[in-house]
């Protein structure tokens, strides 16, 4: 054997250090470092692969205690793994690991010493048997772990979740007394994360029941859990809030708040919060389309629920079964495959109607601009045809008689004057063709003896690629502004810088009148809503005596 070849790895050498010279206590000692460290990351996830390795963590640590025949350490892990699958949305998972700990509880002649134990797998069967809609096992089985709960923490946090399922029934009433109850023991708990746990479902009941201290509650359980970086805490707190303000139809601060829980289910890795925040948002939303999506998507999901029949009692004999039969097994591909074509068809429908959407909203949105386009343009020719044509006939008529004063006809002649421009101002627009030479012969009929206007970087655009609403849309703002500076602004000078922003056009006006008041606009109430209505932004800067500025994204 050539030993010149064999590599000697750092790592390798550690661990051989640490076997032969460092006592077992010592080695034990790491080891429970590794599951406080795991545990913390289960209970308390931080970051996004927090769950999946304290899963991965603690399904080789239970493996392990069975192969040693550590019981009790084995029904620690698979409590805590049942916990770390709930929170990441494989109920089915988190059940199993629940059941199989049943079962090892039961293969204990004593169970008094298990008590803690039973009571932490009860209380995690029950919060299973409500996110499964299973109200009514859900509260026997709480109820079945108050029994044998002796510690008020335990007790705390067992009664938390049987108000909660008051609180999904609606039972606001039953809820708050609960909830009530708790907080006064706020004193003995010690506690700041129960403590937040408790004041923001009492806080979510009493928006419920429009009382006065709900919001200071809810806000109260969001600063303890920001101090505390409870980041599963705070994504209940922010949609709680996010249903606060939705409920007071304050919108804004509904999608601020449950934008904010969208972003900490991102960060937790938790794809049943992601469900729940991304649901919530969808009851923001205004689209028939969206709420028709969330109603068959809740059917289905109910259907699927119901196919699945998964309950840890009726599912498994949990004091006679000991093995998996292999009609089980076959049973749970089936629902398996279910629960996947379930998933798939609700996806499906999903894209159909989002995809539905967004069609209806750009027709409408193109439909609504050209009728407005169609309807400036009839506008203008009707001014144009009858009331100006008519107004000169009249002027025509009262030249040639020389009893009328020639101030009634100065009078006719400014009428007739702004009847033309306002024709002018609303005219059809040739769109297709040389846009460029006509929005620069827009902008320099502007331009007098007193008025110089400049433009920069017109004829670079790339107006071939702007759609004919956009281009109106920017021909009618523009002409908008020029029209009010004329009018207005006593401006000597205006220049037109035009960018192109990615695939936006950005144009920049600029002129040095006196300023106008922001509030009053001035005749501009039209550019908001014209630009609005293609997506775009405007943005107006002026006072008194310095200028005015107007900023165009379309």
């Amino acid at each position: 054997m050539d030993y010149s070849k064999i590599s000697f790895n750092p790592y390798s050498l550690i661990f051989i250090f640490l076997a032969f010279f460092l006592p077992l206590e010592s080695l034990a000692q790491i080891s429970s470092d590794s599951s406080r460290y795991y545990r913390k990351a289960i209970i308390s996830p931080v970051n996004p692969n927090d769950l999946p390795s304290g899963i991965n963590f603690f399904t080789k640590k239970k493996e392990k205690d069975l192969e040693l025949n550590d019981t009790l350490n084995a029904i620690y892990d698979l409590r805590l793994l049942s916990i770390a699958e709930f929170k990441i949305g494989n109920n089915f998972n988190s059940e199993n690991h629940i059941v199989e700990a049943l079962n090892l509880i039961q293969s204990i002649p004593s169970k008094d010493t298990l008590i803690n134990s039973r009571v932490g797998i009860y209380n995690q069967l029950g919060r299973i048997y409500r996110a499964s809609s299973n109200h009514v096992e859900a509260i026997k089985t709480f109820e079945r772990a108050l029994l044998i709960a002796n510690k008020l923490k335990d007790s705390v946090i067992i009664l938390n979740n049987k108000a909660n399922i008051y609180k999904d029934q609606l039972d606001y009433i039953n809820a708050l007394g609960i909830y009530t109850i708790l907080h006064e023991k706020r004193l003995q708990l010690n506690d700041e994360q129960q403590l937040a746990m408790v004041v923001d479902n009492l806080g979510y009941v009493q928006s419920k029941l429009n009382l006065p201290e709900a919001l200071p509650n809810l806000k109260k359980a969001l600063h303890l859990r920001e101090n505390n970086h409870d980041l599963t805490g705070l994504h209940s707190s922010n949609t709680h809030l996010s249903e606060y303000y939705l409920d007071r139809e304050d919108t804004v601060t509904a999608i601020f708040y449950a934008e904010k829980a969208l972003n900490l289910s991102t960060k937790i890795n938790s794809s049943s919060f992601k469900l729940n925040s991304i649901s919530h948002l969808m009851n923001l939303s205004n689209n028939p389309l969206i709420h028709e999506y969330k109603r068959l998507n809740d059917s289905i999901n109910n259907a699927k629920q119901v196919a699945e029949n998964k309950n840890a009692f009726l599912k498994y004999n949990v004091a006679e079964e000991q093995k998996k039969t292999q009609a089980s097994i076959l049973l749970q591909e089936i629902e398996s495959r279910k629960r996947l074509a379930y998933q798939s068809l609700a996806f499906i429908i999903f894209l159909i109607l989002v995809g539905s959407y967004f069609i209806y909203r750009n027709r409408y949105r193109k439909a609504k601009i050209e009728e407005i386009y169609k309807t400036e343009t009839r506008i203008a020719k009707k001014v144009h045809d009858e009331v100006a044509n008519d107004m000169y006939k009249v002027m025509t008529t009262l030249e040639n008689n020389s009893g009328i004063d020639s101030k009634i006809i100065d009078e006719l002649e400014n009428i007739y004057t702004k009847t033309r421009d306002i024709s002018r101002e609303n005219s059809a627009i040739d769109l297709r063709n040389d846009f460029d030479l006509q929005l620069n012969d827009l902008l320099l009929g502007y331009k007098n003896n007193k008025v110089n206007v400049i433009t920069r970087n017109l004829s670079k655009m790339p107006w071939n690629n702007v759609t004919e609403h956009k281009k109106s849309a920017i021909y009618r703002v523009l002409q908008e502004l020029m029209t009010n500076m004329r009018k207005h602004s006593q401006a000597t000078f205006v220049t037109l810088v035009f960018k192109k922003e990615g695939a936006k056009i950005q144009i920049i006006y600029r002129d040095n009148g006196v300023g106008c008041d922001l509030f009053k606009k001035n005749g501009l109430q039209h550019t908001d809503s014209r630009i609005a209505s293609l997506n775009g932004t405007i943005n107006f800067e002026s006072k008194q005596g310095d200028g005015f500025k107007a900023s165009i994204i379309i």
